[in-house]
């Protein structure tokens, strides 16, 4: 008897483990569609901020990834795109300057006054870099903002945008340094993360409440 129910406890273990290897396909190819959409809609246009989201710094200076995502944020500046620039991110392990404070010191040493940065400092994520910006701009009379990064981080940082209610029209920095099937792979299970959280957290207080 054992012996002939091994063989159907495996097939079942089987047959579920490709219905979900086959949903994770799907919603992974979903989430690329997705991605590659919103790079092609990531276009420069006029807004009252543009919102530098921060990356990795290496030393006391940017990393080669920072630097475009800096270098176009400079152009949209200097092309008048934008009158004012925020950037993000806060203290890394380790470190001595913030990526904030990194950030503006580069952009500075090129020609953008101190007085047209703002920056926010306390953020270790994409959705703190979002929410935390989301303050230091609640303080000024900005109506709309240009969302600056990489390509491949621009779905999953305009849905998080979204959820705050900010208003942004995404700006596509494409890499020359950076290999973007890697972290495009990376940015599926970053939002796949992002998304499974919150649903699990509202979940949660939906229980709490009931």
């Amino acid at each position: 008897m054992k012996d002939r129910k091994k063989p159907r406890w495996w097939r079942r273990v089987l047959f579920f483990t490709g219905i979900l290897i086959g949903l994770g396909g799907i919603w992974s190819a979903y989430v690329i569609y997705q991605i590659e959409a919103t790079i092609k809609g990531a276009v420069p246009r006029h807004a009252d901020v543009g919102i530098v989201l921060g990356a990795a710094v290496w030393g006391e200076g940017p990393s080669p990834g920072l630097r475009e995502r800096l270098n176009h944020a400079l152009w949209l500046y200097q092309e008048g795109y934008v009158p004012v620039l925020l950037v993000t991110g806060g203290l890394g392990e380790g470190k001595r300057l913030t990526e904030a404070a990194v950030m503006k010191e580069y952009l500075v040493e090129r020609g953008v006054p101190a007085e047209h940065i703002l920056m926010e400092t306390k953020s270790t994520s994409t959705y703190e870099n979002l929410l935390y910006g989301q303050q230091v701009l609640s303080t000024h009379p900005y109506q709309n903002a240009l969302l600056i990064s990489h390509d491949y981080h621009l779905f999953r940082a305009v849905t998080m945008a979204e959820s705050l209610g900010i208003p942004v029209s995404p700006v596509a920095v494409h890499s020359q340094v950076l290999f973007k099937p890697y972290h495009e792979a990376r940015e599926v299970l970053a939002y796949s993360y992002w998304q499974f959280s919150r649903f699990f957290t509202s979940a949660l207080q939906t229980l709490v409440l009931a």
